[in-house]
């Protein structure tokens, strides 16, 4: 797998859409890493150091496997320039079928009848009462 920088990385990601916009896909997974070991890691903790996590983002076609790492002050400068590749690619995706449950499920309305009327001299009587 080939770690690029994030520029290198959204041009090569943009050429994988292209490939792969009349068949095939492309998957992306992102995910924090600290890019150590567990043992240094341990080490680390017991030192009471801070440590760093990164963004690691990962995207293969099948054929070609690309990766890079992000800082927290990276993130989002790439994140919006990645929402640009995507919203730039996504005009292959089919619009899914949708059958109409409702009108399937509703049958015709019967008109309801009026209410009947209540009377009032009842409400009158238990209003003087009081």
């Amino acid at each position: 797998m080939v770690l690029l920088q994030a520029d290198p990385f959204l041009s090569e990601l943009t050429n994988m859409y292209e490939r792969s916009t009349e068949k095939g896909s492309v998957w992306v997974t992102m995910k924090r890493s600290s890019m150590k070991c567990e043992a240094r890691l341990k080490k680390m903790a017991n030192k009471k150091e801070e440590v760093e996590y990164r963004c690691l983002v990962r995207a293969t076609d099948g054929k070609k496997n690309i990766s890079t790492a992000l800082s927290a002050k990276e993130y989002l400068k790439f994140q919006a320039s990645y929402a640009l590749v995507l919203k730039a690619h996504m005009h292959a995706l089919k619009k899914r079928e949708r059958k109409d449950k409702k009108k399937a499920a509703e049958p015709e309305k019967v008109p309801e009848k009026e209410p009947k009327k209540q009377k009032k001299s009842s409400s009158k009587k238990s209003a003087v009462a009081k």
